[in-house]
């Protein structure tokens, strides 16, 4: 099992900058790939980054060179850097750990673009 508790969101005006931190609990961090989801107001879910246990990242091309996701296995964080915000980057931010088809979920985290 792994627990997951994202913080970091808020209100911010176009252009500016957020950091999401993700806090995991549980057994075996490392071996996860930690990913970055977020769901806007009548849209589906959608996958922002992800980061492998090897540190290989992948991102959403509506957010490349604009977001950054790291990880630091030795305290069991994913964060992610969300620069040059856009009003259509409004959303509920979710951290998610996946392995072998096993997915967890954080809460959540409001991130509102606008001026």
């Amino acid at each position: 099992q792994v627990q997951l508790v994202e913080s970091g969101g808020g209100l911010v005006q176009p252009g500016g900058s957020l950091r999401l931190s993700c806090a995991a609990s549980g057994a075996n961090f490392s071996i996860y790939t930690m990913g970055w989801y977020r769901q806007a107001p009548g849209k589906q879910r959608e996958l922002v980054a992800d980061i492998t246990s090897g540190s290989t990242t992948n991102y959403a091309g509506s957010v490349k060179g604009r977001f950054t996701i790291s990880r630091d296995n030795a305290k069991n964080t994913v964060s992610l850097q969300l620069n040059s915000l856009k009003p259509e980057d409004t959303a509920v931010y979710y951290c998610n750990a996946r392995r072998n088809f096993v997915a967890y979920w954080g809460q959540g985290t409001q991130v509102t673009v606008s001026s």
